[in-house]
């Protein structure tokens, strides 16, 4: 894991009072993966946020999210999986990822673009 995702978990951990190690970094990994980052986007442009998260991708200023803009931003499946993988309880899970996405996804794409998803694997 980078420096940084430590980092990360090491303040969300401070902030909440409790151990996130496992759970939660594995899940941060998983939503900053090229593929995830690009449905990240597209779900913010159905639901009119897209500005705000290309602000987390580009250079400067990140804009803030809610925790019911990160609930829109992710869609409900992908909260209710966090939920059960982290078995923090919703509203932890969204008020800790409107503190530390934004500047997760901007530190995930440094030269501010997403990146492209890697070709999948072809079956023989």
């Amino acid at each position: 894991m980078s420096d940084f995702l430590s980092n990360l978990v090491g303040k969300v951990e401070s902030a909440l009072g409790v151990d996130l190690q496992g759970a939660l970094q594995q899940q941060l990994q998983k939503l900053l993966q090229p593929e995830n980052l690009q449905a990240i986007l597209a779900q913010a442009d159905q639901a009119g946020l897209g500005d705000k998260v290309r602000s987390w991708v580009g250079h400067g200023e990140n804009l803030p999210a809610t925790t019911d803009e990160i609930r829109e931003i992710l869609g409900s499946s992908v909260v209710h999986d966090l939920v059960a993988r982290t078995g923090l309880p919703a509203d932890t899970v969204l008020t800790t990822l409107s503190h530390y996405l934004p500047e997760a996804v901007d530190k995930t794409t440094p030269a501010g673009e997403v990146p492209a998803a890697a070709p999948a694997p072809k079956e023989a």
